[in-house]
Formats: structure tokens, sequence, C-alpha cells
């Protein structure tokens, strides 16, 4: 028998499956709980870490991982200050007023007064989604310019609807969409701080990609396959800006989204009863549920996801070699442990044919035959120190 609504039409299978994800997620996340939004900022995160599925699930979820890995005895230890937080508000404040005169000028744009400025105000944020479909759409046929502040954009990712706000879109008249990055570093002399710059291009990245879904759908419409920067222009507050190629950033993040896991399906493998509920769970039980779900810490996570301290400590009491970084693990092959890869080193353990232990056998009897000879009294004579 198909799902129906009331005794109505039947629901499309879509719809109802859909539907119960959404459900299993509130679960989860727990029922009194608000979800927390799945930005750009931490979509970025997770395509570099898509293996994942921990970070994949409760992002899914919406949980605050904030609040959990302080529940779990390991708060994150780092975020944007309430000062640099203010100051870029102020910063876009300037960039956005009097009908975004400033922004414009940086487009080249010398009369405001012939740019589109649409109302993108609507219920939730799958109204205002559809809104923005709206206003781009109606820009984009018109041929004209119009500038969308704050617009909202929709985003699969893993099976789950994320919705995604950047600064401003530009539509160019030409039906070129062009994403807009405002961020309160400084830009001196041209440049600005190059690992700023670069997740920066990673978050807007995630909204090119959350374009190109509308812009599919739109005749005429291209997205521009790089994000206007604008910033402060040297130590004043000026705004400049640059303009940034993501087109690397997008191919990455796209394939690495694509590689993601279902959050249905990893929700399914959990066991009976598992609950991130942060606020009727207790520090036991959360533990328990987080350790339910397989996770992929690497030293780069620390930068990147709340968790990342609790995960590194379960993955140090584990003696697990991802801690040493991503490269030693790959160049370590099938063994997985530190104590797997000293047993091999030392002979106890391992197939002698296989190339990594022997260029582990061979490194250790090049360190010993160096502290050998380092420990011969003619080596201790000779010293210079």
């Amino acid at each position: 028998m198909s799902d129906s609504l009331d005794g109505g039409a039947p629901v499309p299978p879509q719809t109802t499956r859909t539907t119960r994800v959404w459900e299993r997620l509130a679960e989860l996340r727990g029922p009194a709980v608000v979800p927390r939004p799945l930005d750009a900022r931490a979509l970025a995160a997770l395509a570099a870490n898509p293996g994942c599925r921990r970070r994949a699930l409760l992002d899914g979820a919406g949980v605050d991982k904030t609040v959990l890995a302080a529940k779990l005895g390991s708060p994150a230890a780092f975020g944007q200050s309430q000062f640099a937080f203010m100051r870029g508000n102020a910063f876009e404040a300037k960039v956005k007023s009097d009908g975004g005169r400033e922004l414009l000028r940086l487009l080249g744009v010398e009369e405001p007064g012939t740019v589109r400025l649409p109302d993108l105000a609507a219920a939730g944020p799958e109204g205002r989604a559809a809104r923005t479909a709206l206003a781009l759409r109606e820009a984009t046929a018109a041929g004209e310019w119009a500038l969308l502040d704050h617009p909202m954009l929709a985003l699969e990712v893993a099976g789950s609807p994320s919705y995604l706000e950047p600064d401003a879109v530009v539509v160019h008249p030409d039906g070129r969409w062009t994403v807009v990055e405002i961020k309160s570093f400084p830009m001196i002399d041209g440049s600005a701080d190059a690992s700023k710059v670069g997740a920066a291009a990673r978050q807007s990245a995630v909204y090119v990609l959350a374009l190109e879904r509308v812009a599919a759908l739109t005749e005429g419409a291209e997205v521009a396959p790089h994000v206007l920067l604008v910033c402060p222009k040297d130590f004043s507050n000026l705004p400049t800006a640059s303009v940034v190629d993501v087109r690397k950033q997008l191919a990455v993040t796209r394939r690495q989204l694509t590689r993601l896991t279902r959050i249905e399906d990893i929700a399914a493998a959990l066991p009976e009863g598992v609950t991130f509920d942060v606020e009727s769970c207790s520090a036991d039980e959360l533990t328990v549920a987080v350790e339910s779900v397989p996770h992929a810490y690497a030293p780069e996570c620390l930068a990147a996801c709340e968790l990342a301290f609790h995960c590194r400590d379960r993955a140090r009491d584990a003696g697990a070699v991802e801690t040493l970084g991503r490269s030693v693990r790959g160049e370590l092959g099938s063994l997985t442990t530190v104590g797997a890869v000293l047993a091999a080193a030392r002979g106890e353990a391992g197939d002698a044919a296989d190339p990594t232990v022997e260029a582990l056998r061979r490194a250790r009897a090049l360190r010993d035959e160096a502290l050998a000879t380092a420990r011969t009294p003619k080596a201790v004579a000779e010293c210079p120190c």
C-alpha cells in the first residue's frame, strides 16, 4: 500500500523517504533540540575529510558539536572571537550601505539606481531558497544588474538538504552570476594572507556549487568560476576587492561531497536507542553514542572540527597512526597502529617481503648503527663540544 496524507493522493516515494530521514535525524538530535544549520564553512571542512562518518552524521542531524564536545570533556579551543565577529559585521554593513554603492563601485557600476535590489524575505529556509531562485531567474531574464543581499541557496549533501547563505550574489546583464565574499582581514598592497584567502576560496566554492544547481534550471544563466573577495584596503576601513579563481576548490569540493556516504545509511548502522541529545543525555551516554559512529581523525581536524580533541584522544589511546598525519598513514599501508609499526621495525611481526616492513627494518638498522657510532669512545673524544 502506498503512503498517503489524510487519505488523499499517494505521496511520492522520494518525499516519503526524505520525511523519514528527517524524522530519524530529529530522533538522533533530540526532539526538543533546535537543529544547528550546516553552513558553507562546515561543508568545506566536511568535504576536506569525506571519510569521517561521525562528522557527516552529526552535521546532517544538526547536532551542536560545540556543546557536545564540552559535555564530553573536550571543549573546542577555536572559533571566531566576539571582537572579530563584530568587526566583520561592521565592515560588511559598510560595504552594503546606501544600496550597496561601495560594492557596486568595485564591480564597475557607477549608477546604483539602475541595479535591482530584490526582496528575498520568505518564511523558513525553504521559502527563502525558492524566493532567491525566483529573483535570480527574473533578473537574468530582464538582462539587468541585480544585487542579492544574503540570498539563500539549497544544496543536497549525503542525501540531506543544506541551506547556505553567501554574503551576496551579483547578476550581470549578460546572465553571469558572481558570488561575493566579504571578509574583515586586510588586503595589503593588493594581496591578503594566503591561508585566509584559501579558506575563503574553499568556503566560496560551496556557494558556487549550490548556485550552479539553480543556474542549470535558468535559461541564459552562467555561474562565474571565480568569486569577488572584498576586504579592507591596507590598514584602513576602505573596501577593496580581488577576483579569486575557485575552479580548483570547486572541483575538489564537488568530488569530495559525492564521496560522502548517505546520512541515512550511516544512521541505519547505529545501535538501537542511540541519541546525541545534548540537553537530556549524560556525558557517559553521549560518549557511548559518539563512539558508535566511526571517525577519520587527522591532525588537520584540529583547525576545522569541534570534536577534534575528543577524536584525537581516542585515536591516541588506540595507537592509531592517523595521529601522525595523513601522509604518514598513507606510507604505512596495512600497518594501522603505532605498536604494529614498531613490532615490524624490530622484526617481531610483519611480512619481510612487504616493502613497508623492509623499509622500516632498514631504517631501524641505520638508526642503531648511528647510535652505536655515537657512543664509541673515539666519537666522544672527537666531539667538538
